[in-house]
């Protein structure tokens, strides 16, 4: 006679998942189970801050909206939860008030997601990742591609458009009047990580 166990993986909350960033564990939570994130690196760094500082620049002074960075994470499921980490979010006012302290996760949808794609993100994890926004409601998202120099652009119910470095990347009406060329949030051509020598 045989028997077969099988060990039950406890599901992780939202709670969880904060108490496990206050001991260094770092990651997203996608239906209870955690995704572990490792560090990124300084491209990704360097392309998320230069499309943040473009983004602050027309939002702080007019009041759009509440604009966030990495480890600012949303919370879109629950039971079991999923909590996701955008590079970059935007809250317009309509969705999140000005005068709004949230001190844990934003338990309301982003009107603008950027996520920059990292070295170990495959093609369909990236596109899973900018459907999963659209499907809870996020009304833009940008999904930036370090490797190609170009922007793809999701909005729900319509093709993905792609932007390359001669183009310009439109705030559309979730973010009216902000326009950034692709290249500027790329910066400088580089040959090579690793110049050849003789």
């Amino acid at each position: 006679m045989t028997t077969t166990t099988t060990t039950e993986v406890r599901l992780l909350t939202a709670a969880d998942l904060l108490r496990l960033y206050s001991e260094g564990v770092r990651g997203e939570l996608i239906r209870g189970v955690l995704c572990e994130t490792m560090a990124t690196g300084i491209e990704h760094g360097a392309i998320a801050m230069r499309l943040g500082a473009a983004l602050f620049g027309a939002v702080e002074p007019r009041q759009l909206g509440t604009l966030v960075a990495s480890d600012s994470g949303v919370w879109l499921e629950r039971d079991p939860d999923t909590v996701r980490e955008p590079d970059i979010a935007f809250f317009s006012t309509e969705r999140m008030s000005l005068n709004t302290r949230i001190t844990g996760y934003a338990e309301v949808a982003p009107d603008l997601v950027v996520e920059v794609v990292s070295p170990s993100d495959g093609r369909r994890e990236v596109y899973d990742k900018a459907h999963m926004w659209l499907n809870h409601g996020v009304r833009l998202v940008w999904v930036v591609q370090p490797e190609m120099r170009s922007i793809d652009v999701y909005r729900s119910g319509e093709v993905v458009t792609t932007l390359g470095d001669e183009d310009a990347l439109d705030g559309l009406d979730v973010l009216p009047g902000f326009a950034c060329e692709v290249s500027a949030v790329f910066g400088p051509q580089v040959a090579s990580d690793h110049p050849e020598t003789d």
